[in-house]
């Protein structure tokens, strides 16, 4: 049975059914890119564990930065909102003070909304340069056609995962650059695996039709490919539920890209060679 070869036109389907309304929404919405890439100020304080988000967010609200976002880990305080002055800083202290008992300043830093045009344009050149290395890698160590498969699955997890932070507006920073580069090399890694079974049956020369072939190393693969996903995913989802809150949105961009990753590497990337080989 060539399951994944017969049915690649459905998994086709898929793929375009879950990356276009992220394309739509990328186009209409955009990102919401955070204070990394517009520019903005990152205040830290220390407060008694028991204040909550939202209580802190109340207290900003009544001074005028209604758009701040703030997160918690533990008795720590991370404010995030447009950038301020030393004498804004110090009205947002006191308002704090006012509000809430015991709180200590631990720092305060401004981005540039210039710095922030740069980091997005080095974010594109990372990415771009990313992709085009592993085109010219794989290219030479196997052949043209595994490498534009390989580009081409890379580009389908990448959309999704952008598609999903523009649907849900999730915050764009740094470590979402990191976060992408880190997905990027797992699934080539991932695409790789079954690209090199594909090409040992070939070596084999057996008396098999090219889609048995292939259908053929996704299962002698897939194994392999579910073992180190459900290993890395165990890990990622421990440090999303305990982990802090700053980091939380960079390991649930891990978590969906490992998970889409591993799909596009056995149902959208080994079939598209299989129909680049085909035309060829």
């Amino acid at each position: 049975m060539q399951f994944f070869i017969e049915k690649r036109k459905i998994f086709y389907i898929i793929s375009l059914l879950i990356i276009i309304p992220g394309l739509v929404s990328l186009v209409t919405k955009g990102l919401n890119l955070g204070i990394d890439f517009t520019g903005g100020s990152i205040v830290q304080v220390k407060m008694e564990s028991s204040i909550e988000s939202g209580q802190v967010h109340s207290v900003l609200n009544e001074i005028g930065l209604e758009r701040a976002d703030v997160s918690k880990s533990g008795s720590e305080f991370l404010i995030r909102t447009t950038e301020l002055d030393q004498e804004q800083t110090r009205e947002m202290l006191d308002a704090l003070k006012g509000e809430f008992k015991n709180v200590e300043f631990l720092g305060a830093e401004s981005v540039g909304a210039s710095i922030g045009k740069e980091l997005t344009s080095k974010a594109i050149l990372a990415v771009t340069i990313a992709a085009l290395a592993m085109l010219i890698y794989i290219s030479l160590r196997f052949e043209w056609s595994f490498g534009v498969s390989a580009v081409i699955g890379e580009i389908h997890d990448v959309l999704f995962v952008l598609g999903i932070f523009s649907i849900f507006q999730w915050e764009v920073n740094t470590p979402f650059i990191a976060a992408m580069l880190t997905i990027v090399g797992y699934s080539i890694n991932d695409t790789i695996v079954v690209f090199d079974r594909i090409r040992e049956n070939l070596r084999m020369k057996r008396k098999e039709d090219r889609a048995s072939l292939v259908n053929r190393s996704i299962v002698q693969s897939l194994t392999r490919s579910v073992n180190t996903g459900l290993t890395s995913l165990f890990a990622l989802i421990a440090l999303c539920v305990f982990g802090g809150g700053n980091i939380r949105y960079f390991v649930l961009t891990m978590i969906i890209g490992f998970i889409i990753g591993a799909y596009s590497s056995i149902f959208v990337a080994s079939p598209i060679w299989y129909d680049i080989k085909n035309r060829a």
